[in-house]
C-alpha cells in the first residue's frame, strides 16, 4: 500500500516540512475587496493583514474548486499511490470535508481517498499531517495510522482570545454569537473549539486582554497538570506577533518541561478572528513519547 497524505493551507506548515514529509497541500480561497487569493500561494500573511486592515469589504472564504480537488487525487493515482489519507479543517466551520467525503465515493474506483476531519485547524491541524506522513514512511498499515491519528487527535486542546467578536460573529463562525454580542465592545471572550461539536464557542468573558491571557494560562496549567505524557505547546498569533513573543517568553519561564514554539494564524482563519488573536494550544509531544 502507498499512503500519500492531502491537508489544506490551514495546516500553516512551511515549505520546507511539505517537502520534506511529502505532504500536499490544497489551498483554499478567500476574497478581499472582490478580489480572490489562494491562502500560501497568492498572498503573504503581511499582504493579508495589511489589506484587512484597509480593505472596504468583509473578507471571506470558500471551498477549493471541486475540479482542482479531483485533479490532485487523479495526480496522486497517477504517481502510483493507491490511498490518501486526507486531513482538513473542522467540518464545523467549513463545508469542505462534506466535499471530500463526497469525492471519496466518486472516485472510489480511481482511488482510496480517506477522510480525516481534524476536529480544529491551524498548526494542531499541521502536526496531524505531519504524524501521518510520518507514520506511513515507516510502513505503518493505513488502519493503524487511522487508529494513532484518532488517539493523537484527543489529546489536542485549545483556548483563545480575540480582540473583539465582530469578525467571527460577522463570519459567522461563532456557535453561541448571541450570548456574547450585546457586550461585544466591552470584553475580551475566551473561545475554544474543544467543544462537543468542535465549533469555535466563547465560554468565558473577561474584562481586558490582560486578564483574558492568566485566564488562558489558568486553563492550559488545570488541563496539563492532569495529563500523563510530556507536551508540545503552541502560542499562537493573529498579526501580534511581539505580543505573541512576549506571551511565550512567559509560558517557557513558567513550564520548563513543556517544549513551546510560536505559531500564527493564517489569511483565512484570520479572516474570521481578526488582527491581534491570541491562543495558547497544546497536545501530545511525540517526540518524546511517540503514539503506540
Amino acid at each position: 500500500m502507498k499512503i500519500a497524505v492531502v491537508t489544506d493551507s490551514t495546516a500553516y506548515l512551511s515549505k520546507e516540512e511539505v517537502k520534506a514529509n511529502n505532504i500536499f497541500v490544497v489551498p483554499i480561497p478567500l476574497i478581499i475587496d472582490g478580489q480572490s487569493y489562494r491562502e500560501g500561494v497568492d498572498i503573504t500573511n503581511d499582504e493579508f493583514y495589511q489589506q484587512l486592515a484597509t480593505s472596504t469589504s468583509f473578507p471571506s472564504t470558500s471551498q477549493p474548486p471541486l475540479g482542482e480537488l479531483m485533479e490532485l487525487y487523479q495526480s496522486l493515482a497517477d504517481q502510483g499511490y493507491d490511498t490518501v489519507i486526507s486531513i482538513h479543517l473542522t467540518s464545523a466551520i467549513s463545508g469542505l470535508m462534506n466535499t471530500v467525503t463526497q469525492l471519496a465515493e466518486e472516485m472510489k474506483d480511481t482511488i482510496q481517498i480517506v477522510p480525516f476531519d481534524s476536529h480544529l485547524t491551524i498548526r494542531m491541524m499541521g502536526y496531524l499531517a505531519l504524524e501521518a506522513a510520518k507514520l506511513a514512511k515507516q510502513g505503518d498499515d493505513l488502519d493503524d495510522v487511522m487508529k494513532k491519528l484518532r488517539e493523537y487527535r484527543e489529546t489536542f486542546n485549545n483556548v483563545f482570545v480575540v480582540d473583539d467578536l465582530q469578525n467571527l460573529v460577522r463570519g459567522g463562525r461563532l456557535s453561541n454569537a448571541s450570548a456574547f454580542v450585546g457586550s461585544i465592545l466591552k470584553i475580551k471572550p475566551l473561545l475554544t473549539m474543544h467543544t462537543a461539536n468542535y465549533a469555535i464557542e466563547a465560554f468565558e468573558k473577561v474584562r481586558s486582554m490582560k486578564k483574558a491571557k492568566l485566564r488562558c494560562e489558568q486553563i492550559f496549567d488545570q488541563d496539563i497538570a492532569k495529563l500523563d505524557y510530556p507536551v508540545r505547546a503552541m502560542v499562537v498569533h493573529a498579526n501580534a506577533k511581539e505580543a505573541g513573543q512576549e506571551w511565550l517568553a512567559k509560558l517557557q519561564q513558567d513550564h520548563p518541561n513543556v517544549s513551546f514554539e510560536l505559531s500564527y494564524f493564517g489569511p483565512v482563519i484570520g479572516t474570521h478572528l481578526g488582527q491581534g488573536a491570541l491562543a495558547i494550544t497544546w497536545m501530545q509531544d511525540t517526540r518524546k513519547k511517540p503514539l503506540a
